[in-house]
This record gives structure tokens, sequence and C-alpha cells, in this order.
């Protein structure tokens, strides 16, 4: 997948291992769903991904399962206030700084309890939770002295995305799940970016970095590219012969503003956020292929389910989910 790419971080933020079960899973799909779990790592691990923000769903056979698949995986689990209720230890890594193309970036994740269907909600058996806020805001101040870019793997929901970016400064990219909804264009929050795509494995986001300098603050692309429509659309007015002068008037104030926005963005950080569909287009790896179909001979109800697909590879790409 990634043999041909540099500067390419890939991220998950959660739900990896299971659909949403509301109670305890059936005992006749016990085994089932284990398999799926195993072949999802497994077909992780081909994909060489970099880590996993832990999500509710993926606590669905409680802590001591996910606990035995980060065994499996050839890439970290992360959860930085996801505790054991008994030893009071985080259960899992906290976070990891990962050096890509002469950057150091910090990667740590957050899981929130409001999430969870309440206090009997069973995947919450036997653990604890830091508040996220407060955990972001200590996250922050150690990563910063060892990274030159911070990413959080957010199992928070968007609107607590939203909120977090405003109380927890230095953040610069929330990969935000569990409400599952598409941020094709998203406006930075407080020099924050937050992408987030739909669920069940369907899209794949891709989000271009370019930094120009060490400031934290970055612009959307596709921000400058309308301010840059728009000149070209002011100016083919001002050229036009039928225009009055008092129309001309209004268009160069217009292009002179447009121009002043134009060099607002000059030798700032930039990105690109693209959302791709994983349909029958993505060639699926065939090592994962032939995992999957034979998954689906031994249990054909999986074959209900999108199977996992090898997403598409991406200074300064990070694919996530």
């Amino acid at each position: 997948m990634r043999e041909k790419e540099n500067g390419v971080l890939v991220l998950d933020a959660g739900d990896l291992l299971f659909k949403k079960f509301s109670n305890a899973v059936p005992e006749n799909e016990l085994k089932m769903v284990t398999q799926k779990a195993q072949l999802i790592i497994e077909s992780f691990n081909l994909m060489r991904y970099d880590a996993l923000g832990v999500g509710d769903d993926d606590l669905a056979l409680g802590k001591e399962f996910l606990l035995e698949m980060s065994k499996k995986a050839r890439f970290p689990f992360l959860s930085s206030n996801l505790l054991d209720e008994e030893s009071g230890n985080l259960l899992l890594q906290p976070y990891i700084v990962k050096e890509i193309n002469g950057l150091r970036i910090g990667i740590f994740s957050l899981l929130s309890p409001d999430v969870f269907t309440g206090q009997a909600d069973p995947r919450k058996k036997g653990l604890a939770f830091r508040p996220p806020i407060e955990t972001a805001q200590n996250m922050v101040k150690e990563l910063q002295p060892k990274t030159d870019l911070i990413i959080l793997l957010s199992h928070l929901s968007y609107p607590k995305d939203v909120e977090l970016a405003q109380k927890a400064i230095g953040i610069h990219l929330i990969l935000s799940s569990h409400t599952g909804i598409h941020l094709t264009y998203p406006p930075p929050i407080r020099n924050t970016i937050i992408v987030q795509t739909a669920p069940k494995g369907m899209y794949a986001g891709k989000l271009d970095l370019v930094l120009h300098n060490n400031e934290s603050a970055f612009y959307n692309t596709m921000t400058k590219r309308a301010v840059e429509n728009n000149l070209n659309n002011l100016n083919n007015r001002l050229n036009s012969p039928q225009a009055s002068e008092a129309e001309k008037a209004q268009w160069r104030k217009a292009k002179e503003e447009a121009e002043r926005s134009l060099e607002q963005f000059h030798g700032k950080n930039e990105f690109t956020n693209v959302i791709l569909p994983l349909n029958e287009q993505v060639k699926d790896h065939p090592d994962i292929l032939k995992m999957v179909e034979e998954c689906k001979q031994k249990y054909p109800e999986t074959g209900k389910s999108p199977s996992p697909s090898s997403p598409p590879t991406k200074g300064g790409e990070i694919l996530f989910k």
C-alpha cells in the first residue's frame, strides 16, 4: 500500500473492530464477531496503519479482548484517558511520536464516557475515564516540547471536538469520529483543523498539509481558490465594455478587498481535505481479499457488512477513517 509513498500517516479514530451492539454480544454471534475482528486487525497490519484511537464499539467484547487484539496489531492502540478501574492505570499507550520527513508528530487519543449508553453499558465494565478536556490540556503540555505537530484521534463526537478545540489550545489537527458526518471543507477553529468522514468504512479522508513556517495556523486551500476565482470574475467584469463607471467603481473596490485577502495567505501553512469513497473502484490488497473471502465462506452472514478494503495511500499526507 505504501511502498511508493513518503510523508504519509494512516490513522483511525475508532469503532474499528465491531458493529454497534446495544447489549452484550449474543452467544451465537461470538465466534463470528471474534473472527471478523481478527481479520480486520490482520488487514490493517497489511495496510501498515500507524495508529488506532480506541472507540466505544471496540470494547464490545470487553477490555481483555481489546488488549488481546492490541498485542496482535503491528500498530499501537492509543487512549490517553481510558483507565483500568481496578488499578487506576492507563489501559493503553497514551501517545506516540512519529517523525515524518523531519517533522515530529505527536499523536494521542481520547474516548468520552458520554458516547456509551449509560452506566449499565457492558462495554464500560472494569473501566474508568479521565476528563477528556483536562487530559487534552495535559497532553498538549507534554507533547509540545517533543513535537512540531500534534494530532488528536478523537472519539468524543463532533460537538465535543469543537468545544475541545476552543479550550485545549495547541492541537493542530483533530481526527473526529463517532458522529459520522462528512466534513469536506473543514474550517479551522482557533487554529485547529477538525476532519471527519461517514462511518462503516465507506470513505477514507485524505488530508494534505503543506508547511511554510513553524506557526500553528493553517488555511484551507479551497478558501484561497474561492478568492482567486472571485478575483478572476471581477477582472472579467472590469474589462467588460458594457459596464458602467458606477459598476466598475464597485468592482474595483471588491477587487482591492480580494487582493488583500490573497495577501493574507502568503507564506502561511495550508491544508487540503478530500473524502474518498471506498467502493469497488478501489483495488483490494490480494491478501486481504483472500482473507475476506475465506471469512465470508465460513460465516456467510458477514457478507452483509462492507469488507475491509485497502484504502488509497496518501510531505505531509494523512489518511484517516
